[in-house]
């Protein structure tokens, strides 16, 4: 089974990701362009649910999987990595016949009583059967994760995606003559399909490239996997707390939302409309640029697993500082684009650019958004998933308290749940970074930070200027790609002036690798 290194790793999970996100965008458009914001707000209303129950029934053993893998590679102990997958699956496969037909009879009263429109146990209940296909693929992307073998994952990510795209079109307009709430179950039925395929191609690559023998003495590695499950469970449970908190406050998000506005005056339609704009809508788009940092989060749990385990500290030390600065580059060049060109990019995407005042208003601080993957991998990896489940809850309740707090509000609405997210996620991510820099010895570097918010001032500056003199006259999708194409290089001509990339990353960036690297000095080593 090949091996990567943790840049490499990054690499491809990183291709995978922008073309998954894109792809995933594709289907945002075609969705919105179909059923509209209405219809956008009974899928989104949905899917919280979802991601809650595949949570509570994966009990955050991925990354378990990933971290105690990796250890037990770096041993040579196949026994071990047999008994990790034989005892993952059984709890994985047991929770799902529990959870699968649990969601289904609860669907009528979640819609009914819960989310104030009868209308979302359509794709309640169309969404209901990917829960132990999830379950299960999300098993054997941790065991290949844990080999550092990142190419299967990253296929079936860009798999599903592909097979997803192809259905949702044909399905959406299928059901779409039977009402709005019926088109987005079609379209929740494309998903279950596409996690399908994705599972059946992991399963495929793991027969062929599988150093161990699953079905041989089975139950006996059942029986004999206490001490298996014991350590599974160390990192699984504080692991799926800290998702679990995120998830039961993304589930009850929508409610507190639409009991909110309905506290301040707003129509159950209207709140429905005003919720997708802003989750179906606003946050797809600054969450887009997070395939980034959550490969390296990907990446980052068993390269610090491994390096802990063969007692390289400070090597674990690099890497977090390499995860944390290349976040902030990534990150960064998203704050400008989206800041800047929030209007134009919504109305090219959706035909309507209502929501791009909730993006601009969530854009700067989106950045902390992405720090928050890394920094939480990197206390996964530190044996410090009780912590980060910790910090997790409080930003959760202070986020869920403020939805309700501003939202009831008549002059702020659907805003004060945009702040209130904001407000939430910021807490979380300074959690995480006190904790890791108590952790270990994580040294801030004050100057790369000044000088990465230099980039971002003079390249946007510059894109918001010359788009308004010039590119924006060239008409909506061409202007719009000019102005970010310039923006998007100036931001990294300034990347290499500032030294901010060294010629090691530079050199895997692909196809033009080599040519930026001759730009940065030999001797700059981050």
């Amino acid at each position: 089974m090949s091996k990567q290194t943790f840049l490499q790793g990054t690499l491809i999970l990183i291709i995978a990701g922008l073309i998954t996100r894109v792809l995933g965008f594709i289907n945002r458009i075609v969705i919105a362009r179909l059923i509209g914001e209405e219809g956008v707000g009974l899928y989104m209303m949905a899917v919280p649910t979802l991601v809650l129950v595949i949570n509570i029934t994966q009990l955050g053993l991925p990354v378990a999987i990933s971290k105690l893998v990796a250890e037990a590679d770096a041993r040579g102990d196949s026994r071990k990595v047999k008994k990790i997958l034989v005892v993952s699956l059984s709890v994985t496969g047991f929770l799902s016949l529990i959870f699968t037909p649990a969601i289904a009879l609860m669907s009528p009263l979640l819609s009914n009583t819960l989310f104030t429109d009868p209308r979302t146990i359509y794709p309640l209940l169309a969404i209901t059967p990917v829960i132990p296909i999830i379950a299960i693929s999300s098993v054997l992307r941790g065991y290949f994760q844990g080999k550092q073998n990142m190419r299967p994952a990253a296929v079936s990510q860009v798999l599903e995606q592909l097979v997803r795209i192809s259905l949702i079109a044909f399905f959406t307009n299928w059901f779409l003559p039977y009402g709005i709430e019926y088109a987005a179950a079609g379209a929740m039925a494309s998903a279950v399909v596409g996690e399908l395929i994705s599972l059946l191609y992991l399963f495929t690559m793991f027969k062929l490239r599988k150093t161990v023998k699953i079905r041989k003495q089975f139950f006996q590695s059942i029986k004999n996997g206490k001490n298996t499950f014991h350590d599974l469970m160390k990192i699984a449970l504080p692991t799926t707390g800290s998702r679990m908190i995120g998830s039961i406050s993304w589930f009850f998000e929508p409610i507190v939302v639409a009991q909110s506005l309905a506290v301040a005056g707003v129509a159950a339609v209207a709140a429905t409309k005003q919720y997708g704009e802003l989750v179906g809508y606003a946050l797809p788009l600054l969450m887009l640029p997070s395939f980034i940092t959550y490969s390296l989060s990907t990446s980052l749990v068993p390269a610090i697993s491994e390096a802990i385990a063969n007692k390289q500290t400070k090597l674990a030390d690099h890497r977090i500082q390499q995860a944390l600065r290349l976040s902030l580059v990534s990150g960064g060049l998203a704050v400008v684009v989206l800041y800047i060109f929030a209007d134009p990019i919504m109305a090219a995407m959706y035909g309507t650019n209502h929501a791009a005042v909730y993006v601009k208003a969530m854009a700067p601080f989106f950045l902390f958004y992405y720090f928050q993957g890394p920094l939480q991998a990197a206390l996964q990896a530190m044996n410090l998933a009780n912590a980060a489940m910790i910090n997790s809850f409080i930003g959760a309740a202070v986020k869920t308290a403020l939805i309700f707090v501003l939202c009831t509000r008549p002059s702020l609405g659907i805003m004060g749940a945009a702040l209130a997210i904001v407000i939430g996620m910021m807490l979380v991510t300074l959690l995480h970074l006190a904790t890791v820099m108590k952790a270990v010895s994580v040294s801030i570097k004050l100057m790369d930070y000044i000088k990465s918010l230099l980039t971002m001032i003079i390249s946007g500056t510059a894109g918001s200027y010359l788009y308004t003199l010039y590119f924006g006259k060239l008409g909506q999708a061409s202007g719009l790609l000019a102005a970010v194409a310039f923006t998007s290089a100036l931001y990294l001509l300034l990347l290499l002036l500032f030294q901010l990339i060294d010629r090691k990353e530079a050199q895997r960036i692909p196809f033009i690798g080599e040519v930026l690297s001759k730009m940065i000095p030999a001797g700059k080593i981050k």
